[in-house]
C-alpha cells in the first residue's frame, strides 16, 4: 500500500520507502526525514529533488506526509508541481535506482493566487519565448525586486542585439504586465556589450 496525501498528491512506493527508509537509518541523526521540492517550477529547467531534512529543517508552509518508519516533507510552494508525482525504488544488479517522475513540474499549474514569480514565469514560458525562439533567444526571470519590478536575463541570439531595449521594453513589458497587473515593470540585467552568442 504505497501513501498518499489528501492534498497532496504525490505517491511513494513500498520498495522507495524501504530503499529510503534505508538510506535515513545510516544519516546518524534521530528524527531525520527527506524533503521534496521542485527547483525552477514551472519552467523547462524544472528539477524535482528529494534532499534530507533534519529536525528543525522543514520550511514553514511545508506538507507532511507520515510514511512507514520517516516522515516526508513536501515544500508548499512546489506541491502543485508535484501533483500526481511518483517517487519508486526498482533493484538492479548495479544496486538499483531511485526515480521520480513528475509530469506536472514543468507545466505550471497558475491561478490568481500563485506566487508572482511563478506567474511572470508562466508567461515568460508560454508567451514571450516562443517568439523569442525563432531568432534563438530566450528570457527568464532572475528576480522581482520589492518595488514589483521583474528582473530579466535574456540569453541566445537576445543578447548582443541593438534591438533588445525595443522588444524587451514592448513586447516582453506589454505581455507581463497585461498578465500579471502588479507588476511596475522589467529591467534587464543581460549585459549587451557580449556579442560572442548574438544573431545577426
Amino acid at each position: 500500500m504505497s501513501e498518499q496525501s489528501s492534498e497532496l498528491n504525490v505517491t511513494i512506493t513500498e520498495s522507495a520507502q524501504e530503499y529510503l527508509r534505508d538510506l535515513l537509518s545510516k544519516q546518524d541523526c534521530e528524527g531525520i526525514a527527506i524533503r521534496m521540492f521542485v527547483s525552477n517550477p514551472g519552467t523547462p529547467n524544472a528539477e524535482t529533488c528529494i534532499a534530507y531534512s533534519r529536525p528543525g529543517e522543514e520550511k514553514e508552509g511545508d506538507l507532511e506526509m507520515q510514511l512507514d518508519g520517516f516522515k516526508a516533507f513536501f515544500e508548499g510552494r512546489s506541491v502543485p508541481y508535484l501533483d500526481e508525482a511518483r517517487v519508486d525504488y526498482s533493484a538492479d544488479k548495479m544496486g538499483g535506482q531511485l526515480t521520480i517522475r513528475a509530469p506536472n513540474s514543468r507545466m505550471p499549474k497558475v491561478t490568481d493566487d500563485s506566487p508572482i514569480e511563478d506567474r511572470i514565469n508562466y508567461v515568460l514560458y508560454s508567451e514571450v519565448n516562443p517568439g523569442l525562439a525563432s531568432h534563438g533567444g530566450q528570457v527568464s526571470l532572475v528576480e522581482v525586486t520589492e518595488d514589483m519590478f521583474a528582473v530579466l536575463k535574456f540569453g541566445g541570439g537576445c543578447q548582443g542585439c541593438g534591438m533588445v531595449d525595443m522588444t524587451l521594453k514592448e513586447g516582453v513589458e506589454k505581455t507581463l504586465k497585461e498578465k500579471v497587473p502588479e507588476l511596475a515593470g522589467v529591467k534587464d540585467i543581460t549585459d549587451h556589450s557580449d556579442k560572442s552568442q548574438a544573431y545577426y
